[in-house]
């Protein structure tokens, strides 16, 4: 085997061994200890938090900031990513938040009451993502989305990404009689995905997951009806199959040749 092909096993096994087992026992704590500290934008990776109280004791104990390449990750986390551009491919459950019909929703509003309500969006949606153990992919234009892997969310990844929708939902009002303050469609789906870092060896490093299970989640979101969130066949076998729905359904999705069976759920 050559130098390339050991450098490039070494790093999927390391990616594999975070994503499936968690990190070391000094890494796992203190992840645990910045998801406790104020903050709400934070390292996408540690959760280590880039404003609020919590800012200054990541930053003066751990040497963690905002990295310069990519605002979305600390220094730390980026340095690594970099050194280890790469991945594993692993199964995991995905959830993806829309606003529905965001672009009449901006057309009726003034751009800074529009910029404000998104804003408070994404800071109910990120609290709630933070709280049940996710790995956030992305908080950008009108949507959120984030990972549920094994070895941050435990073996019962596909039961966080449904209560995480659940509570994305309560939150945001599609519970109440008088309806949300922004509305919202949730896609839950669980399979095998690629997740690591990409990018250049001099440029912006980002983790994220690619793959058909990536693609099917994001579809879901899309289909699903205001206040609604369509969960998988098989997410839902995977959460033990208990889970109480509304209804049961086979969607046509774009790209894909059979139908795919979900089931929905409204929020509690």
């Amino acid at each position: 085997m050559n130098a390339k092909a050991d450098h490039d096993a070494m790093v999927e096994h390391l990616w594999r061994t975070y994503l499936t087992t968690g990190e070391n026992e000094q890494e796992s704590r203190r992840r645990r200890i910045f998801k406790r500290l104020p903050g709400h934008r934070r390292c996408k990776n540690c959760y280590a938090p880039f404003d609020g109280f919590g800012s200054p004791i990541v930053k003066f104990l751990y040497g963690k900031r905002p990295s310069n390449m990519n605002p979305q990750l600390c220094n730390v986390c980026e340095d690594f990513s970099r050194h280890h551009q790469g991945g594993a491919v692993i199964e995991l459950s995905m959830l993806f938040a829309d606003v529905r019909g965001s672009t009449t929703l901006a057309e009726g509003m003034n751009p800074a009451d529009y910029s404000r309500l998104i804003d408070r969006f994404y800071k109910a949606a990120t609290r709630i993502l933070v709280d049940t153990n996710a790995l956030i992919d992305k908080i950008i234009g009108d949507q959120a989305a984030a990972m549920y892997v094994p070895g941050i969310a435990g073996a019962e990844h596909p039961r966080q990404a449904i209560e995480a929708a659940h509570r994305i939902l309560t939150v945001t009002g599609h519970s109440k009689p008088e309806g949300p303050w922004i509305p919202l469609g949730v896609g839950v789906h669980t399979g095998r995905a690629w997740v690591g870092a990409i990018g250049s060896e001099h440029g912006s490093i980002d983790i994220t997951v690619l793959g058909d299970a990536a693609n099917i989640a994001a579809r879901l979101s899309s289909k699903a009806a205001e206040g609604e969130i369509l969960v998988s066949e098989a997410t839902y076998q995977a959460s033990g199959g208990d889970i109480a729905f509304t209804e049961k359904r086979s969607l046509d999705l774009k790209g894909r040749s059979e139908p795919v069976i979900v089931y929905a759920l409204s929020p509690e």
